[in-house]
């Protein structure tokens, strides 16, 4: 597995705490830009004022710097473009449809 598809997996096992689904399958990893030992993670949320923000920021730093060869991680919060249901994968859809939630 390359060094990237390694932090996405990383990422997809974080789960929104408000969800039941990840934050990759949500569509709110909007980058991912390695540097050597430190990774970059552009990020969004499905509303500004999430009451969730710091511990996903926070579940994301200490899941990426679980991985091996990764010694820092900065996360950036992004707004635009803004997030819609659009950027849901398929799986994401699936698993919000299982829980009875319509996308």
């Amino acid at each position: 597995m390359n060094p990237d598809d390694r932090i996405w997996a990383a990422l997809a096992e974080i789960q929104d705490p408000e969800m039941p689904i990840n934050l990759v399958d949500l569509g709110l990893i909007y980058g991912v830009r390695r540097d050597g030992g430190r990774v970059d993670v552009d990020l969004t949320f499905t509303a500004m004022g999430c009451p969730a923000a710091d511990f996903v920021i926070e579940d994301v730093r200490e899941r990426l710097l679980a991985e091996p060869d990764i010694d820092e991680v900065r996360v950036r919060v992004v707004w635009d473009p803004p997030w819609t249901a659009a950027r849901l994968t398929e799986a994401g859809r699936d698993a919000l449809e299982s829980w009875g939630l319509a996308v």
